[in-house]
This record gives C-alpha cells, structure tokens and sequence, in this order.
C-alpha cells in the first residue's frame, strides 16, 4: 500500500502515544544530537480485523526542517489486530530542535480494504535542565 495514497479512517481504529521519553544517554554532535523515545499503542475497536502494512511519520523541527519518515509495517512487524485487540511498540527520532511528530498508519482488512489511523500530534521537547 502506497501511504500517499487517500484512505478512509476506520471508526474505532485508534493510535494513543502512551509516553514521549528524552534519552540524553544517547545524545551525541552532530545535525540531530537529540534522541528521544516515544511508546505507542494502536488499538483495534473496530467491527473488523485489520492489518497494520505501512506508516507514514512527519517530522517538524522548530528550527524550520520537516523529516518525512515512509515505510512498510511497524518497527519491522506487519501485525494483525482482531477485534479489541491492540499492539503496543517503542521506537526513537533523533532531532536537532524541538519538534512536532504526527502521521499515520495504513491498514487492511480481511477484504484488502484500505484504511488509516491517525497518529495524534505529539511534542519532542528538549530539556533546559538550567543549562
């Protein structure tokens, strides 16, 4: 499935971003020194299983770059989700800025049909810690 494409969303089929963590251990020079961890959960309160094939993820630092991040399945997974179920994963983006992340996951259902849901806005803030 192609993420440009124009996809109904599916009622009931939901992304939550569970926690947003920055990770200073991983840190380091460079464009993008600032690592952080984010933690989602995509649940399935459709009528319908789905197949999660591909995300799209918009990066926009504050500093006026926009990343967009284009690919199969989620963290190497194509995972299924019957009816109620939900599937909960950890990833990372490195940024030079503070910056806003949103995007979507596309699915299928049992009939090939598409669908997205979307990922809510979420905030990549860097820490002053009094510096």
């Amino acid at each position: 499935m192609k993420a440009e494409q124009s996809v109904q969303e599916l009622p009931g089929l939901k992304a939550q971003v569970d926690q947003v963590l920055y990770m200073p251990a991983f840190s380091y020079e460079g464009e993008r020194p600032h690592h952080f961890a984010y933690f989602i959960t995509i649940i399935n309160g459709s009528d319908r299983a789905i197949t999660v094939v591909a995300r799209k993820w918009i990066v926009k630092q504050i500093h006026g770059e926009t990343t967009v991040v284009e690919g199969d399945g989620v963290v190497g997974e194509t995972p299924r989700l019957e009816q109620g179920e939900s599937f909960s994963y950890d990833s990372f983006h490195a940024v030079g800025s503070d910056a806003t992340v949103e995007g979507a996951y596309f699915c299928l259902d049992d009939s090939r049909n598409q669908f997205c849901v979307r990922i809510p806005l979420f905030a990549l803030e860097i820490p002053n810690w009094g510096l």
